[in-house]
C-alpha cells in the first residue's frame, strides 16, 4: 500500500494507457495530457487496456515513485469516461486497489461484512455511511 496521508489528492486517468510507459513517459502524460504538475505530491493512477493492471505516479517530496499492481484474476474498476480524470479519496483508492466496486454502495457493504445478505444489511444499519459514499467532484 502506498504509505499516503488523508489530505493527498488521488487522480485517476480515465481511459487506458500504454502500460508500458515509465516515469517519465507517464510523467508526460500528467504535464501535457491532464495538465497538472506529476511534482506536486499528488497520486496519478493509471490503467492498461486489459484493465488487470494499474500503476501509480507519485512524487513525496523526496522523489518520484512508481508502484504498479497486476490482478491475477478479473479487472480494476474504471471510471466510463474517455477523457480526463476522477478524483477519489484515500479510501476510495484502497478500494480500487483491491479490485472492489468503489463507485457501488452496495459492494461496499459486501466488501466491509462479508458477502452473507444477512450480514451485509446488519453492516448497513449499523454504519449508515456506507450508503452515502459519493464520488467527489474533480474540481
Amino acid at each position: 500500500m502506498i504509505p499516503i496521508s488523508s489530505s493527498v489528492r488521488i487522480w485517476i486517468a480515465t481511459g487506458h494507457t500504454d502500460m508500458r510507459k515509465g516515469m517519465q513517459g507517464l510523467s508526460l502524460l500528467v504535464q501535457e495530457g491532464l495538465g497538472r504538475d506529476p511534482f506536486a505530491g499528488d497520486v496519478f493512477v493509471f490503467r492498461g487496456r486489459a484493465g488487470s493492471l494499474i500503476k501509480a505516479l507519485w512524487h513525496d517530496g523526496i522523489g518520484l515513485s512508481l508502484y504498479a499492481k497486476r490482478l491475477d484474476r478479473g479487472r480494476f474498476v474504471w471510471p466510463a469516461t474517455v477523457d480526463g480524470m476522477v478524483a477519489l479519496s484515500a479510501a476510495q483508492m484502497s478500494y480500487l486497489l483491491e479490485a472492489i466496486d468503489w463507485r457501488n454502495p452496495q459492494h461496499l457493504a459486501t466488501a466491509e461484512c462479508g458477502l452473507d445478505l444477512k450480514k451485509v444489511l446488519r453492516c448497513r444499519k449499523k454504519s449508515p455511511q456506507i450508503a452515502d459514499f459519493v464520488i467527489p467532484s474533480a474540481s
